[in-house]
């Protein structure tokens, strides 16, 4: 594995992830929903402030400084892990291990570009307006990260409120909400800690 490798392979996996959130945010009224699989699988346009899986990152105020903390330690965290990458390299360490550091990274930077520029290039989803290129909804990095892949399991009412923690708002079991860049980065992780851990453990 080189650099020319893993850039291709990034510009891939980037490439593929924008591709579905822009075609998603200029097709699709906020909180519209594709049916692909019926009771299963939906195509549902939400879109967040920034955090993985639907969730939100808001500290309130003239100035949203959770988001602004988030922006910051993904971009710390892509120097890290180029850095991290280009060790393991030096030390011919295998390639699944290169790659699925690669998919981070690509997860990492997929919603830093929406969080970036999309505030700047695109006007305002709403439920009843669909997004177009060349509007302005925010500034830079305080973007919206857009989300679409959403798995309903099954509904369940009366859920105890302890544990609504586990019930999205339609009261849909792990209703969490997710983009490609979300799914780079948890295969990745499953994946490192199932397939590699042993050379991690034995190396660092």
């Amino acid at each position: 594995m080189n650099w020319k490798k893993i850039s291709v392979l990034l510009f891939v996996l980037l490439l593929a992830d924008q591709a579905l959130k822009i075609w998603i945010k200029t097709h699709l009224r906020l909180d519209e929903a594709i049916i692909v699989v019926p009771d299963w699988f939906q195509l549902r346009f939400i879109e967040n402030n920034g955090a993985a899986f639907g969730m939100r990152i808001e500290a309130g105020g003239a100035v949203d400084w959770g988001k602004i903390a988030l922006s910051l330690f993904r971009v710390g965290l892509c120097g890290f892990i180029f850095w991290f990458i280009d060790r393991l390299m030096k030390m011919k360490a295998p390639t699944g291990a290169v790659v699925g550091l690669c998919l981070i990274l690509a997860g990492a930077i997929g919603n830093i570009l929406d969080s970036a520029f999309y505030g700047l290039i695109f006007s305002a989803s709403t439920p009843s307006t669909v997004a177009e290129f060349g509007g302005h909804y925010a500034g830079f990095m305080m973007g919206r990260v857009v989300d679409m892949f959403y798995f309903p399991l099954f509904q369940w009412n009366g859920v105890p409120t302890w544990l609504s923690f586990l019930v999205d708002s339609r009261n849909y079991f792990f209703g969490a909400i997710f983009n490609l860049a979300d799914a780079y980065i948890s295969v990745a992780v499953v994946y490192l800690i199932l397939f590699q851990y042993r050379f991690f453990n034995k190396n660092f």
